[in-house]
Parts: structure tokens; C-alpha cells; sequence
């Protein structure tokens, strides 16, 4: 098996930038460097605390969802079990 391009290979920093911001981790292995100032910083920091917002509340209706289906089919089956024997 053929040795691995070096700019290939992903290191554990590589991963944990990828986890924190994976347009930044893009762009650096692109060969861009993203910006560094105090205003793309705050706008950036901004973004990710709406993306967080958003991701909480896509787990919060997830469950949200499944709970609501859970009721339903014991609704249905109670309603069935006393169709059944009535």
C-alpha cells in the first residue's frame, strides 16, 4: 500500500478544529486562512451561538416528536384493546 500524501493525512488538532468549525477547518485545508480580526471573531462567535441555539432546539422538538408518537400508539392500543373486548 502506497504511502499517504502528508497534506492528506488528518491529525487530532485537524479533528478537534473540524468539530468546533468545519468551515474553518475547510478553508485552512484549502490553503485560506481564515480571518483573524475582532469583528469576524464576534461574528463568528455570534454564529455559532445561533447554530448552537438552533441544534438545541432541533433535539428539544426531536423529543419532543417522539414523545408525542410514543402517547399516540399507546392511545391506539388502549383504543384497540377496549374495541377488541367490548
Amino acid at each position: 500500500m502506497g504511502e499517504t500524501d502528508r497534506s492528506e493525512r488528518i491529525r487530532a488538532s485537524g479533528m478537534s478544529e473540524y468539530v468546533f468549525c468545519a468551515r474553518a477547518w475547510w478553508l485552512r485545508r484549502t490553503g485560506q486562512e481564515p480571518t483573524r480580526g475582532a469583528e469576524s471573531r464576534a461574528a463568528g462567535t455570534a454564529y455559532h451561538e445561533r447554530h448552537g441555539k438552533g441544534v438545541r432546539r432541533a433535539r428539544l422538538l426531536r423529543r419532543v416528536s417522539v414523545a408525542c408518537l410514543y402517547i399516540a400508539l399507546a392511545l391506539a392500543a388502549f383504543i384497540l384493546l377496549l374495541w377488541w373486548r367490548g
